[in-house]
């Protein structure tokens, strides 16, 4: 089938792009946030960029949205055919938990699927039908060295979300050794006072920023309040022990036996210490965690649930289509 969707989470289309379908991916000369295309990135030939205006004459089958105001640009690129809608929803709520009001709640036009079970759980989406298909990522294989005695975070913008993604945390981890810092912002790190073991590393491409990830003892994953981050679902893939706060659907996804995961962040520090003392028990840990990574966040099972997803997506606009036309000509009549 033919989907029309943003560029939006990178990671996350990364994966989404590999099925067997055509991804129509909206394109413009600015390369922005309603137009970035394949974005350089080493995509399949099936995901096409398009510019926007020939969206209207395209044939789209379904349409993949990610952000709320999606929604009328879809209906205004689509000249104002109906056409079936998933609505992915990225992220925990962060207003009146546990009462959170889904802004897309009490729909009959669109299905939402949420990427935890912890989303699923906090959102309250009334009406609207829901589903959840958990992460997938494209597989790094098992690239651990550990070799050096470092720490190693993957975290977009970590000043400016400070203690949602638990910035304020890494100079605890930083006292046993020093944390090297990965993702968008980081260069704005020093301003934070964290301290000089806390070393930003800058927005990296996914290859180099993996070999290099990886040859840091143990992956910390101090994040308070966000959906499971595919950063670290990579990091499990490549066969690194990781260090996580149990928040959110965490525990859902990391075994204790695959680094450590805890709320009690003097158990997370020593374990931490455990792994920077012991390599053998740190390739033993991260050999669990790609285990756990494997079983449950591989790429078939994921691209199989949007499969399934989108199958029923369609059958169902299909009959909602028809029940449409069969009231407009009894009303005609």
């Amino acid at each position: 089938m033919r989907i029309l969707v943003w560029h939006v989470h990178g990671g996350w289309m990364d994966a989404f792009v590999r099925g067997p379908h055509e991804y129509l991916i909206p394109t413009t000369p600015a390369r922005d946030a309603w137009g970035l295309g394949r974005g350089g990135r080493d995509w399949p030939a099936n995901a096409i960029e398009i510019d926007p205006a020939d969206v209207a004459d395209a044939e789209v089958d379904v349409v993949v949205l990610q952000r709320t105001e999606e929604l009328e640009e879809a209906a205004r690129l689509l000249g104002g055919r109906e056409v079936p809608t998933v609505f992915v929803e990225h992220n925990a709520p962060r207003i009146d938990v546990p009462n959170s009001l889904h802004p897309l709640r009490d729909r009959d036009d669109l299905l939402i699927a949420h990427v935890t079970h912890w989303n699923a759980l906090m959102w309250d989406c009334g009406t609207t039908r829901t589903t959840v298909v958990e992460h997938g990522v494209v597989d790094p294989g098992p690239l651990y060295t550990g070799r050096l005695e470092r720490f190693g975070v993957v975290i977009n913008e970590p000043v400016r979300r400070g203690r949602v993604v638990g910035t304020d945390l890494l100079p605890r981890f930083a006292a046993v050794a020093p944390v090297d810092v990965w993702g968008m912002g980081t260069e704005r790190l020093p301003e934070a006072g964290l301290g000089d073991p806390v070393v930003p590393r800058g927005d990296v491409p996914a290859d180099p920023m993996h070999a290099a990830l990886a040859e840091r003892r143990a992956y910390v994953h101090p994040n308070r309040w966000t959906s499971l981050g595919l950063s670290l679902i990579e990091a499990m893939h490549m066969a690194m022990p990781v260090l996580v706060l149990a928040t959110t659907d965490a525990p859902r996804s990391v075994p204790a036996d695959a680094g450590a995961i805890a709320t009690d962040v003097t158990d997370l520090v020593r374990a931490s210490r455990t792994l920077l003392e012991d390599p053998e028990e740190a390739r033993r840990r991260g050999a669990v965690a790609r285990e756990a990574a494997l079983a449950r966040h591989a790429l078939p099972r994921y691209l199989a649930d949007w499969d399934d997803l989108l199958d029923d997506a369609v059958a169902r606009g299909a009959r909602r289509g028809r029940a449409t036309a069969v009231a407009l000509e009894g009303s005609t009549r």
